[in-house]
């Protein structure tokens, strides 16, 4: 085993698509998956590499900082892939704190681990930390985020990002940790928790369960598959360039309500009924505080300097993952017992 890489947030659904990516390319890597398995991480998303001899799985909290530390120093770690997050702007704002200790505290000790192992010998190693577009703030009709553009988070959940981007500048500027960091736009896909819209969505449809728009759904989201933002993170581990940061984008604009009524057709296709029965299930509910109105990833820079690009287009994209939840009931009806529907209860049927 060449190299030990420690991915967080692993059994998450970003994250289980980094480390199936990580465990079959890279044979010679050891990938440890730290996750918590809170609500939205679910080992069943890597049943297909969960016996392979690189892969590994350790349960932990990046909040309780011994145990992260104690495991720097068992493990010695050459990488870091941070994905563990808490991501739901929603839960971010009825519980703010549970962000703040989650995505601020936790990438602090994970630096500080890294920083104690690696010490000044910083040859070969890296601190890759994934982070999201929400930290720009909103944008008007025109214009997109790059790099360059300031801070202007407004939800507790884009704020507590934003800390973290910080923090890890930080060390890379204050103590030499090499890191590199990316700020995604949304992402879809297979083994997407159904608080989001498009699980969520597919899921109501099915079951004739109304579809909650926030506003008039008028707000604009760039949206990336999430296997090429995989593809786009083990670019950017192998050949980003430290200190620098990198937007993935899908050069994929779509407002709420036309993404969602592209759903409906397709979904009345998939489902045999006939076209516009789904859109009748579109009830309007109250906004979501401080909701941004567009979002928009400029990708150049990743485009330019590592040569990726996203592989599809969202129609063909939305088609294989309406597919893959058509044909994974199983795994969206486990998901969807228990706790998450007193959440759902409380987040929109309440309104």
């Amino acid at each position: 085993m060449s190299k030990t890489i420690l991915i967080t947030g692993g059994a998450g659904f970003i994250g289980s698509h980094v480390v199936r990516l990580f465990v079959n390319n890279y044979p010679d890597y050891k990938i440890v998956n730290l996750d918590k398995l809170t609500y939205a991480g679910n080992l069943n998303n890597l049943k297909d590499i969960e016996n392979k001899p690189n892969y590994e799985f350790v349960k932990g909290d990046i909040v309780d900082s011994e145990f992260i530390q104690q495991l720097f120093e068992e493990r010695q770690f050459d990488g870091v892939i941070h994905l563990a997050a808490e991501s739901h702007v929603d839960r971010s704002i009825s519980n703010p704190t549970e962000f703040v200790f989650t995505n601020v505290i936790g990438t602090v000790n994970l630096l500080n681990a890294a920083k104690h192992i690696w010490k000044d010998n910083f040859e070969g190693k890296r601190f890759y930390h994934i982070s999201t577009d929400e930290v720009y703030g909103s944008l008007g009709e025109e214009g997109m985020f790059t790099e360059k553009t300031a801070y202007d988070p407004h939800s507790p959940y884009s704020a507590s990002k934003a800390s973290s981007d910080h923090f890890v500048r930080a060390y890379n500027d204050t103590f030499g940790v090499p890191a590199v960091i990316s700020n995604c736009s949304n992402n879809y896909g297979s083994f997407q928790f159904p608080e989001k819209l498009i699980p969520l969505f597919i899921h109501n449809i099915k079951n004739n369960k109304p579809l909650p728009v926030y506003g008039k759904g008028e707000n604009v989201r760039d949206w990336l598959w999430v296997v090429d933002h995989a593809r786009a993170i083990d670019v950017i581990y192998h050949k980003g360039k430290i200190g620098e940061t990198y937007n993935i984008g899908g050069f994929n604009e779509w407002t709420n309500i036309d993404l969602i009524r592209v759903m409906c057709r397709k979904m009345d296709e998939k489902l045999g009924r006939p076209e516009g029965e789904s859109e009748k299930l579109i009830t309007y509910v109250k906004d979501r505080a401080g909701h941004d109105l567009r979002y928009a990833i400029d990708a150049t820079k990743i485009k330019d300097e590592l040569g990726w690009e996203p592989s599809l287009q969202f129609e063909e994209g939305i088609e294989l993952t309406i597919d893959w939840y058509l044909e994974n009931t199983g795994w969206l009806e486990n998901v969807t017992s228990g706790d998450y529907q007193k959440y759902y209860e409380q987040q929109y049927e309440k309104r």
